[in-house]
């Protein structure tokens, strides 16, 4: 993964006084949270999801039993889009075989899409995330639920409920997977 870090580094330049932000957790991580692209405390720091959105998710994954440290957390933008907009089509195409090379090294169980950005990117690109929220996909393997980006919820309330709901989901299925994982080396 240092590698790839590395090659990152390469290829995308941070603003000054701003860093890269890869991604942290677990090698092997059974769930990947994946957003659009670091906002600016996520620049200040190297660390993904640190912010109010941080904040917000991290308190989110504690109600539905995940621990963020067992989660392998990044970004498809791995620099912050400069104004903080959203990060641009040529952008997330730029910076979508690190992300993918990513989620090939970790290999986990499950992704969450953290906004119409990580399901374009991860899942397709004519996807709405209006339509595909809280409804589990599967591509390559991987068991997907998009849904809100914490920011969302910030600008509209009526998104707080649901972002929960489909966080409580991913909880549910992965403790569902570990209890199937102990009774097939069980038997």
């Amino acid at each position: 993964m240092e590698s790839l870090k590395a090659a990152c580094l390469r290829a995308f330049t941070p603003e000054p006084g701003e860093q890269l932000v890869f991604g942290e957790g677990p090698g092997h991580a059974r769930l990947m949270l994946i957003g659009e692209a670091p906002g600016e405390q996520e620049a200040l720091t190297g660390r993904p999801f640190v912010g109010n959105s941080g904040r917000l998710l991290d308190r989110y994954l504690a109600k539905a039993s995940i621990a963020r440290e067992e989660a392998y957390v990044t970004n498809v933008v791995k620099v912050r889009p400069s104004g903080n907009r959203t990060p641009r089509r040529s952008e997330v195409k730029e910076a979508l075989p690190v992300l993918l090379r990513q989620i090939e090294l970790i290999r986990p169980s499950f992704i969450v899409c953290l906004g119409s950005i990580a399901v374009h990117a991860v899942y397709d690109w004519k996807a709405k995330i209006t339509e595909t929220r809280g409804n589990w996909l599967e591509k390559d393997g991987i068991r997907m639920m998009p849904t809100y980006h914490p920011s969302a919820v910030f600008r509209d309330e009526n998104k707080r409920q649901l972002l929960k709901a489909d966080l409580l989901a991913v909880g549910a299925a992965l403790t569902n997977g570990q209890r199937k994982e102990r009774s097939a080396n069980d038997g």
